[in-house]
């Protein structure tokens, strides 16, 4: 295991032209098993980890220091490149600076900044989502870019001003964001692939998509995503949800039985528990220095 990868693989998926699934994680344990079942990226949704670390919905209670820290972890336990949540940069332009800082120094390979208000809300909340203005949001995606010690630590710039003001307004914030240097475009809200085909034709840059694991977006397929340049599909919600589910049966089969015959089947064994997390290779390390 490497406390830092080559990051420079995820600018590479970035300029290839194909598209990149990258299912989300909340800790080092669904990060993992990510890398373990083939995927080449993973990322980290602020929303999962509001609900993980604090059991709160993604309401912008989490800080800047706790998620540095939650990412890091995870990062230092993977092999693979780990895209990062990271809100508006938790304030102002100096605030943006050490936000790029920190997740840099933590062995982060990308982090997305969004245009919201602070604090921010889940983008998916019914309510429109307030934005600042495109001219204070440029200095923070300039301040961003400039604060980086690497070219190969991605800037993806977010904007949630189509709930608010409309695709075209969000669609041209996302092309001042690019030509400020962001190094890809993520319009909450654009889930169709008409909405996708303009903000394509506006932007002239990588967009980075988010998958709901509900029509309209679990209707783009890679043709599609492909066809309007976008470099990565973030699965926000699969593993949080798929979690939910299996957490709910499993932990309601045992509340209502008293054991767990009846799920049994659909949980790991022990073994299986310790390969997801390289027990293997930790025990192969401590011989090597003990014998």
């Amino acid at each position: 295991m490497r406390h830092r990868f080559d990051s420079a693989l995820l600018r590479t998926l970035l300029e290839s032209g194909k598209v990149t699934r990258v299912p989300c994680a909340y800790d080092g344990f669904s990060a993992r098993i990510a890398q373990q079942v083939g995927f080449p990226v993973v990322g980290f949704t602020g929303n999962a980890v509001s609900g993980s670390l604090l059991g709160m919905p993604d309401i912008g209670a989490l800080g800047m220091w706790e998620n540095v820290e939650h990412a890091g972890r995870i990062a230092r336990s993977l092999d693979i490149p780990l895209i990062c949540d990271a809100d508006t940069g938790y304030g102002g332009v100096m605030n943006v600076v050490r936000t790029v800082r920190e997740f840099e120094a933590a062995g982060i390979a990308a982090i997305h900044l969004e245009d919201q208000v602070t604090p921010k809300r889940c983008g998916l909340l019914p309510q429109g989502i307030p934005v600042i203005s495109k001219e204070e949001n440029l200095a923070k995606i300039r301040a961003a870019v400039d604060a980086r010690s690497s070219r190969d630590f991605l800037i993806i710039a977010r904007t949630d001003a189509m709930s608010q003001h409309g695709l075209e307004e969000a669609a041209s914030r996302a092309r001042a964001y690019v030509e400020a240097g962001a190094d890809a475009a993520l319009i909450v809200g654009a889930n169709k692939p008409e909405e996708l085909r303009y903000v394509a034709s506006v932007v002239r840059a990588p967009l980075v998509c988010v998958i709901h694991e509900t029509p309209p977006t679990t209707e783009l397929t890679n043709e599609i995503l492909e066809e309007v340049g976008c470099a990565f599909a973030l699965h926000a919600s699969i593993a949080r949800y798929a979690a939910v589910r299996a957490l709910q049966t499993a932990l309601g089969a045992l509340h209502r039985d008293g054991g767990t015959h009846e799920v049994r089947g659909m949980m790991a064994s022990f073994d299986e528990y310790n390969a997801s997390l390289g027990l293997d290779q930790w025990l192969a390390l401590e011989n090597k220095y003990l014998g």
